[in-house]
C-alpha cells in the first residue's frame, strides 16, 4: 500500500499567527502540509513528525551516498541518452519545465482559493 499524498496548503505568515493552533492540529493529524509565505515568497513549512522523519532519513541516505563520485550520475545520464540529439533533449526539457511551472501556478492558486474559502 502506497503512502497517501497530502495536499500542501499555502498560508501567509500574517494569517498563520491567528490560526497556528488549528494549522498545527491539521498537520499533526496528517491532513496536509503547510507552506508559509512571507510577502508572497515561500520561507518555511510545517510538516507532521512522520514527514520530518522521512526527510531526516532522506538526508541521511544522501549523506551516505556523498562518497560516490559526483560525476557518476552525469556519466550515467549521458550513457542513457547517448543516441538522443542535444536539441531534442533541450526541447523536451523546456517543455517539461514549462508544464511543471504551469502545474505549480495552478496548485498555488487552488491552495490560495481553498484557504480563502476556509478563512
Amino acid at each position: 500500500m502506497g503512502r497517501r499524498v497530502r495536499a500542501t496548503k499555502i498560508v501567509k505568515i500574517s494569517a498563520l499567527k491567528n490560526s497556528l493552533s488549528r494549522v498545527v492540529n491539521a498537520v499533526s493529524n496528517d491532513e496536509h502540509r503547510v507552506l508559509i509565505e512571507k510577502n508572497g515568497v515561500p520561507v518555511a513549512a510545517i510538516v507532521s513528525v512522520s514527514d520530518l522523519k522521512r526527510l531526516v532519513d532522506h538526508d541521511r541516505r544522501n549523506r551516505d551516498q556523498e562518497d560516490e563520485d559526483p560525476w557518476a550520475v552525469v556519466d550515467r545520464m549521458r550513457e542513457a541518452f547517448k543516441d538522443v540529439p542535444d536539441e531534442e533533449i533541450e526541447r523536451e526539457t523546456d517543455r517539461i519545465i514549462a508544464r511543471i511551472r504551469a502545474e505549480n501556478r495552478e496548485a498555488r492558486a487552488a491552495a490560495r482559493e481553498a484557504l480563502a474559502a476556509t478563512g
